[in-house]
């Protein structure tokens, strides 16, 4: 019998589906069979894409014909790179079809979205699989060794410092994110990589939550304040906005301009918004406390508008203390000069601009620290990784077994993550500084 091949689709043709379109081509144990996509434009890049990888081109469905994409095409796996309010739209009609369903981070947006997908994965058999790539970067992997080792202990708290800088971050202000019914915010959309990312480490489930959020930076009312704010809509066209270091001229890189400029008149979307503009309903700056069923508590904080990207993670345990710092990219330059295809912020582990440091304190003995060294590759080799682990290594390249792939994360996971998100967003909106239920 020939080998079976699994049948995947991919919903969504922004700029994330196209490592899962390369990743799939790169496998001959799987083929991409039809794509989901509202905009004809933007699917037809992908077709052209795929013709040059793949020699073939696919069937595209509209959402409303998403159950005969399935059907008609025999669909094995589905990947959902979408709006994330979108996911839940996919997510549960492909587990009752019996398909298996990878979701780009998060899950969903919402309490309701997130039950419904709950109630889908436990009358169905169907596996879902949440692509928290962060899990596969090898210095977050010696992490986990450490703390499960007890090197330190037990942990009794933990202290993480995120920093976006002002083309990254300025970039969630640009786009469809900065409108939470679309994103639910960066506590939901990115911050989700990293209340995962300790649930995991500490193996813990988050209990309660606290905190404050504001829109410090960006949006009218700020950028009028600190004298940031300039005068346009969108980037395309304006000669105002060639004056201002976090406008992004889309049509000067080619898979932006096919992706969002020429695809714009068929669906309205604009890639290239004024991150001063008076819609923006996302937070900039977050502080938040966490209780995890350990005992032990996180206080995270987010500033998405440094001169620097990375972030510091402290764990003080019962018998010493864990430090850990990231570089990715150690100064922030004009947007223009970071376009790259198929990011707008090139991934500074590409180059040796990034660094890492990870340290053990023991009480009563010297310091010392565990050598790790950033990859090269999207998320510090994390998105490599995962991809070998969840779709298989590829030809010549070795399965891999490493601690994320122990722990592939699934339907809970993305759940735990998401209800630290939720419930940050809970606290922000009823401005009392009093615990929500997480879970």
């Amino acid at each position: 019998m020939p080998p079976t091949v699994t049948r995947v689709a991919i919903v969504g043709t922004g700029s994330r589906g196209l490592m899962y379109v390369q990743a799939v081509a790169e496998r001959p144990n799987m083929e991409i069979v039809a794509f989901c996509e509202p905009n004809s434009i933007r699917a037809e890049y992908y077709n052209v894409k795929l013709e040059k990888l793949m020699q073939h081109r696919v069937p595209v469905y509209k959402p409303d014909g998403y159950l005969d994409m399935l059907r008609n095409e025999k669909v094995d796996t589905v990947v959902i790179t979408c709006i994330d309010a979108l996911h839940d739209l996919y997510i549960v009609p492909a587990l009752e079809a019996n398909v298996h369903v990878f979701t780009e981070k998060p899950m969903t947006t919402d309490v309701e979205k997130c039950r419904a997908i709950n109630q889908a994965s436990e009358r169905t058999s169907a596996p879902l699989t949440v692509t928290f790539n962060y899990r596969y970067n090898p210095v977050h992997e010696a992490v986990k060794r450490l703390i499960a080792s007890g090197e330190i202990g037990n942990v009794l708290s933990v202290h993480f410092e995120w920093l976006l800088d002002t083309v990254h971050g300025a970039d969630y202000f640009r786009r469809w994110h900065r409108q939470k019914k679309n994103s639910g915010g960066l506590m939901v959309h990115k911050s989700g990589h990293h209340f995962d990312l300790v649930n995991w480490w500490l193996d813990a489930d988050p209990l309660e939550v606290a905190g404050f959020g504001k829109l410090a930076f960006y949006g009218d009312a700020a950028g009028k304040k600190h004298g940031l704010a300039k005068d346009y809509k969108r980037s395309l066209g304006s000669d105002v906005a060639k004056q201002d270091p976090f406008a992004i001229q889309l049509q000067d890189d080619p898979l932006l301009k096919k992706l969002y400029v020429e695809a714009e008149n068929e669906d309205g979307y604009f890639r290239d918004k004024n991150v001063f503009a008076p819609d923006i309903d996302i937070e900039d700056d977050v502080s938040l406390l966490v209780r995890y069923s350990t005992g032990a508590t996180l206080s995270y904080h987010l500033t998405a508008y440094s001169p620097w990207e990375g972030y510091r993670v402290m764990f003080n345990g019962s018998n010493g203390r864990i430090e850990l710092e990231v570089v990715e990219c150690p100064y922030s330059l004009p947007s223009q000069e970071f376009l790259a295809g198929e990011q707008v912020h090139k991934d500074q582990s590409l180059s040796d601009m990034g660094r890492s440091r990870l340290s053990v304190h023991p009480l009563w003995a010297p310091p010392h620290e565990v050598d790790v060294k950033m990859e090269r590759g999207g998320h510090g080799g994390g998105d490599r990784r995962m991809l070998n682990v969840l779709f298989g290594p590829r030809p010549g390249e070795e399965a891999d077994t490493g601690d994320a792939a122990k722990q592939k994360a699934g339907v809970r996971d993305g759940t735990m993550a998401l209800a630290v998100g939720l419930a940050a967003n809970e606290s922000f909106r009823t401005g009392k500084f009093e615990m929500t239920r997480a879970v």
